[in-house]
């Protein structure tokens, strides 16, 4: 029986490895295929001529630009609010701490499209109520960043605060009576426990902005990103170029994901020895 549930077990595991990869397969495939259609049926030969294509699309490298700055602006800001309010509603309890948590909580249920509508209506209601013609109340870029942060932030916060449940509160007691400082405690002691949690947010905050689109789509102003490039796209026709930058991001994302795991792997090596030593 204990087979049976082991052979089951990696059944399953390798239908659901084929239900997740090959999607991403066939996209690739897609991109060396000789035929003016996304597909790789029928196919009609190898080539690699979507990649040059792919490069001089000015708009396509102009939105690819756009999307990472946005998606890096997006991470850094989302990672400072997110850790600093899971921090805050740790430190804190009763009926603030529901309030505050129901706030952070309630930007993730709301759809993405009301969120970008609302976004740009505030701040063109706003430029308009101080009568001046500051960039920053005006469409573009910046107003997706910050529509994307309202409710990417809560998502950082939710993985922070569940690394806090694990924290030891005596460490940072034990070390304010031995004469540290609240900073000192903060950045030895409670920071470093958090990084994981940090860095698992600011991916997710990174890939959440660059799959975003009804935001963007509401908030950009003249502006492209990759989601709104697609879009546009699909009305005028799709052609293989998607699927070239798609395999380089894939491709890029993959080696960032080994050499993660290899860094985490020697971490874990070293701190092996030194507690053997």
């Amino acid at each position: 029986m204990h087979r049976f549930r082991q052979s089951l077990a990696h059944v399953y595991m390798v239908l659901f490895l084929i239900f997740m990869l090959a999607p991403l397969l066939v996209m690739a495939g897609a991109a060396f295929n000789d035929s003016k259609l996304p597909s790789i049926v029928p196919w009609r030969g190898w080539t690699t001529m979507w990649f040059s294509e792919m490069v001089a699309d000015e708009r396509m490298m102009w939105a690819f630009v756009n999307t990472l700055w946005v998606a890096l602006t997006v991470a850094v800001i989302a990672v400072v609010i997110g850790t600093a309010s899971a921090i805050l509603i740790n430190s804190i309890s009763g009926r603030i701490r529901t309030v505050l948590y129901g706030l952070m909580i309630s930007t993730i249920l709301i759809p993405g499209i009301v969120i970008g509508i609302s976004t740009m209506i505030l701040w063109t209601k706003m430029g308009n109520a101080m009568g001046t013609e500051f960039f920053l109340f005006n469409p573009g870029l910046h107003l997706s960043v910050l529509g994307q942060v309202s409710y990417i932030a809560a998502m950082v916060m939710l993985l922070v605060l569940a690394r806090l449940q694990s924290f030891d509160a005596g460490l940072e007691e034990a070390a304010l009576d031995l004469g540290a400082s609240h900073a000192q405690v903060m950045r030895r002691i409670l920071l470093p426990h958090l990084y994981p949690a940090i860095g698992a947010g600011a991916a997710v905050a990174f890939f959440q902005s660059i799959e975003n689109f009804n935001v963007t789509q509401f908030t950009r102003g003249g502006a492209d990103t990759l989601t709104v490039y697609v879009f546009s796209k699909v009305r005028a026709g799709i052609t293989p170029t998607i699927n070239a930058l798609a395999v380089i991001m894939i491709g890029i994302t993959i080696c960032a994901a080994i050499l993660y795991e290899v860094r985490r792997r020697r971490m874990e090596r070293r701190m092996a020895q030194v507690e053997e030593d």
